[in-house]
């Protein structure tokens, strides 16, 4: 049995704009590029950009630390293409999209960081739900930040609590909360007051304000102003700290002047200019970071050669406004973090590893396992790894619309090879009048009846089935059939799988399999086991399709063969033999088969997690699992459920298939020596697809 997998991605998320997220971002990747070799770098969601501009986060991160990344690996979706999307009820593309990005950097990294939106424009409102969404779905942990301007130390706590809870609720591990952008002097009362009221486990920092990272840049300035740059061009990513109004006497400014402050005066202002400069090299003085000219107005020749001559190391700017709008429009700009300004990188970078807990937080970060796997990350999983190895499937039901329509998806995503049994005409005119628009040089189509197989397929099965009195007359008979002749052809090696069921009965497609593929020499049962795509967890549930009545040897032998199922699919097995009551509490004939069943388990395979009789509430509910059976390592967090009989399984899979809405794929058959699996005949579309790539899978094994 292998060990849970170990994380490989953080995921970090704010409540509201402005929350400093940069600050965490930029100094976790510089913690974790000193603790693994390649480290990505992903945004699911960004800001709509300008065509030929970039997204100002991601160029940051990816040119500072020289990722080898290209913009569009680096992000899935702008934020209108997502409203759009959504607007389109487009939510399960918007989430298989970002897991596909993500996986592409899993592959390529050894860790990935991911950074959740920025919560500005249009549809800030829902942003919160969409980022517990694709953590949830990524199967990463989170850290959660939040500002503390504008608040008082119990709105910041209690905002910080409630969005705990609510990734917490969707099953998202939280390892850290920050409180970016507290006073200073609040700074450990904070941190006091969030351990009260968060588990241990949580690391707990705040940051406190720094003013340096509030501050525009003169480059800033001039993009929000449209300003003209007339001199020290090199120096426009200087910080514009404090920033006065040259209006009075230079006498009586000079003594307004700070360090790195910022000049705003009136173009024609020689005196205010001129003095500024002079205090700038004087060492009685501050040192300026710019001057910014408002009105539209540029100093005279004379005075310009004077600038010339005293420096090119203060940017000094011309903008069209006047000084009091010009003063008020600076005062409200949103600086922002971008690649150029290491200035602000590097105290971003110093002020995360001063304030926050970073050897604990690498320490959850490498030892984190996640918990279980989401349905979306499931079906993600399942495709990659039918494209890896891919299978060639037999579909006996050719005519059946379903099965043509996910044939089409299957081809197109280039998963699996088909073959589809039928009348080839008859196909092709189907095909036709569903205007399906499959491609027909990528598909085999095989009437068997006609197949140049179909003498040696008889002989086969003669030879197989003689001692049964099936003479070679009566072979001929069975493999007109298209289940006979589909399951031949798995068994003869001309497919390497086969899925069936839905227009047959189950009967109908599991006896031929039966009769000469076989169960595998250590198994004795057919069985089945169906994945229950649930809202946040994959469950395993068997048997719900074929063994009405198992006995306790036969329930053993299901238990046994579905945790095998399980682990096959990247599901860790914690098996729950069900039963009306849990643990010793129950008495009667039933209880004691389910008993006994686990005990044999426990006997022939000591190193499965298996618990039983144990009731399905115990056995999904951590609470419940907690009081009735506080020792056991299953109770409250089963994986694999074990249904005493057909009857309880198969109604139950179908209650909560249709009362939850989950996705149900299956019935998987285990046991066989190849893969043939059975559809219900009131399957979907997706059914079929989902059972020929898991059938591809299975495939891949033998």
């Amino acid at each position: 049995m292998t060990n849970k997998p170990t994380n490989k991605a953080i995921y970090i998320t704010t409540i509201e704009p402005n929350s400093g997220k940069s600050i965490v971002s930029l100094g976790l990747m510089q913690l974790l590029l000193g603790k693994a070799a390649k480290v990505g770098y992903f945004r699911p969601i960004i800001d709509d950009f300008k065509k030929g501009k970039i997204d100002n986060h991601i160029n940051t991160v990816k040119t500072y630390f020289n990722l080898d990344l290209k913009f569009e690996e680096a992000y899935a979706f702008s934020r209108s293409e997502v409203i759009r999307m959504k607007n389109e009820n487009k939510d399960d593309e918007i989430i298989s999209k970002i897991i596909e990005k993500y996986k592409a950097l899993e592959e390529r990294f050894d860790f990935v960081l991911i950074e959740g939106t920025s919560f500005t424009g249009e549809g800030s409102i829902i942003e919160f739900d969409i980022n517990v969404l694709i953590a949830k779905n990524l199967g990463v942990p989170a850290i959660i930040l939040a500002s503390g301007v504008g608040k008082t130390i119990e709105e910041l706590v209690g905002s910080l609590q409630i969005a705990y809870d609510s990734f917490r609720d969707k099953g998202v591990e939280v390892l850290s909360i920050i409180a970016n952008k507290v006073e200073l002097k609040n700074q450990s009362l904070v941190v006091a007051e969030l351990e009260k009221h968060l588990p241990s486990e949580v690391i707990v920092n705040a940051i406190p304000l720094n003013p340096i990272l509030a501050n525009a840049s003169i480059k800033e300035i001039v993009e929000e102003l449209e300003a003209t740059v007339l001199f020290g061009e090199s120096y426009i990513n200087n910080q514009a700290g404090y920033f006065s109004v040259g209006a009075m006497q230079l006498r009586n400014y000079l003594t307004h002047l700070k360090e790195n402050g910022l000049v705003i005066t009136p173009g024609d202002r020689a005196d205010i200019i001129l003095g500024a400069l002079q205090a700038n090299i004087s060492a009685n003085y501050p040192s300026i970071s710019g001057i910014v000219l408002t009105g539209g107005l540029i100093p005279e020749d004379s005075i310009i050669k004077l600038i010339e001559g005293l420096s090119d190391v203060v940017p000094i700017i011309s903008v069209k406004e006047g000084t009091f709008s010009v003063a008020n429009r600076i005062g409200a700009i949103k600086s922002q973090i971008y690649a150029q300004n290491t200035q602000k990188i590097l105290t971003s970078i110093k002020d995360f590893e001063k304030h926050v807990q970073v050897e604990a937080l690498v320490e959850r970060l490498i030892t984190f396992e996640t918990n279980g796997i989401t349905p979306r990350m499931f079906q993600y999983n399942l495709l990659q790894k039918a494209k890896s190895n891919k299978k060639h499937i037999v579909l006996p039901e050719g005519l059946d619309e379903r099965i043509l329509r996910a044939t089409k998806q299957l081809i197109d995503l280039d998963v699996v090879d088909i073959s589809l049994l039928g009348d080839e005409k008859q196909i092709e005119d189907k095909i036709a009048t569903l205007d399906i628009m499959l491609d027909l040089d990528r598909i085999t189509i095989i009437n068997p009846i006609e197949s140049k197989c179909f003498e040696a397929y008889a002989k086969a099965l003669y030879e197989l089935r003689k001692h049964k009195n099936v003479n070679l007359a009566m072979a001929k008979d069975l493999m007109e059939d298209v289940s006979y002749f589909g399951t031949m052809m798995v068994h003869m090696g001309d497919a390497d799988g086969m899925v069936s069921g839905a227009v047959h009965t189950t009967q109908h497609t599991i006896l031929p399999a039966l009769q000469f593929i076989k169960t595998k020499p250590e198994t004795s049962l057919v069985s089945s086991v169906f994945f229950m795509c649930l809202e946040d967890r994959v469950s395993v549930y068997g048997d719900c399709a074929i063994n009405p009545n198992p006995t306790s040897e036969q329930l053993a032998e299901i238990a046994m063969s579905s945790a095998a199922t399980s682990l096959s699919f990247g599901i860790e097995p914690k098996i729950a033999m069900l039963s009306y009551s849990s643990g010793t509490s129950g008495v009667g004939e039933d209880v004691e088969r389910v008993r006994k069943a686990t005990e044999i388990v426990k006997k022939i395979r000591p190193d499965l997690k298996i618990e039983g009789p144990i009731q399905y509430d115990a056995a999904v509910d951590a609470a419940v699992g907690k009081t009735k059976m506080p020792n056991s390592e299953v109770a409250g967090q089963a994986t694999v459920f074990i249904f005493p009989d057909l009857n309880t399984g198969n109604n139950t899979y179908k209650a909560v298939q249709r009362e939850t809405k989950a996705l149900a794929i299956g019935p998987i058959i285990q046991g066989l020596n190849k893969p043939v699996n059975d559809l219900s005949r009131g399957c979907t579309v997706d059914d079929v697809f989902n059972t020929v790539i898991v059938t591809a899978i299975q495939a891949q094994g033998f």
